[in-house]
């Protein structure tokens, strides 16, 4: 967490919407004239989240802000990582776990953040990289998690674990998470792992539906290198923030490590915020189609 005193107001914001939620274009615009408001020559821009001019031009901004569900500001958060910009999240989803304010009542805290009165909160990313026959495959940074696992068959994959180079176990199940703090809110969660304060550093790992192997999710220092080495009749995935999706065959090796790259959450929310909104995020039971 960042104790110093007040930051400096924002002086270029570029707001970027979900387009598929009916009402997000025009909170952005309402969002973008509260803040024009707030003092002369202050730039708020507008932008679709699959606009790529805000990723292109997103280093002309001072602050990010997300408008949208947790996929919306984990999307820009990849993007602002990249250029060390903070991320405010809007929530106009369901449980909103990575946003600050909600569609109800964002005004007040807007307006805190034209004063200066807000705070970082530094989320960890994992760094992870895909291999085959020692040539890289790709590298990606990611918020959430990882996740090497079985691919449309049904049959399980075998996944030999390994932490800084001592064996861990062979998993024996429909696929493996490694996740950050951040990330135990999310598909770590519902596969049963435990819920890491956000601001630790730390990789859990979590197995889905293991056989005959491992069951427990085991938290790793922040140090701590873990290799997959993959074991698969059939062609797995691996799968980045729910986003990007690769092929992973027979003999493949994932690593993954805490990245050098980090996410800066803008807050003005006292810093006990995780632990009142858990509960209310938690007891949710959203409807089909909400």
């Amino acid at each position: 967490m960042d104790t110093s005193p007040p930051h400096p107001a924002p002086q270029h914001v570029a707001l970027v919407y979900h387009e598929g939620i009916a009402d997000a274009e025009p909170i952005a615009r309402e969002m973008a004239t509260t803040i024009r408001g707030c003092s002369d020559g202050r730039v708020a821009d507008l932008f679709s989240q699959k606009d790529p001019a805000y990723i292109e031009n997103l280093g002309r901004y001072d602050l990010a802000i997300a408008l949208g569900g947790d996929g919306t500001i984990l999307r820009v958060s990849h993007v602002c990582a990249r250029k060390n910009i903070p991320v405010l999240g809007v929530n106009l989803g369901r449980l909103g776990f990575l946003a600050e304010l909600q569609r109800e009542d964002w005004k007040p805290g807007l307006e805190k953040i034209c004063t200066g009165e807000y705070w970082f909160e530094h989320r960890m990313m994992l760094h992870v990289k895909q291999e085959r026959a020692e040539r890289t495959l790709g590298e990606w940074d990611v918020l959430n998690e990882c996740v090497v696992a079985r691919g449309g068959g049904m049959k399980l994959v075998q996944l030999k674990t390994s932490v800084d180079g001592q064996p861990l176990t062979t998993y024996a199940a429909d696929g493996l998470i490694a996740a950050t703090p951040t990330g135990s809110t999310a598909y770590a969660l519902a596969a049963g792992g435990p819920i890491l304060p956000p601001e630790m550093h730390a990789i859990l790992l979590v197995p889905v539906a293991p056989h005959l192997s491992v069951e427990r999710a085991v938290v790793l220092p922040e140090g701590a290198e873990v290799v997959i080495r993959v074991h698969t009749e059939s062609p797995a995935v691996l799968s980045c923030d729910g986003h990007h999706h690769s092929e992973v065959l027979n003999g493949d090796r994932v690593s993954i490590r805490v990245s050098d790259r980090s996410v800066r959450f803008v807050r003005v929310q006292g810093r006990g915020y995780f632990y009142r909104n858990i509960t209310t995020r938690l007891n949710r039971n959203p409807q089909p189609g909400e």
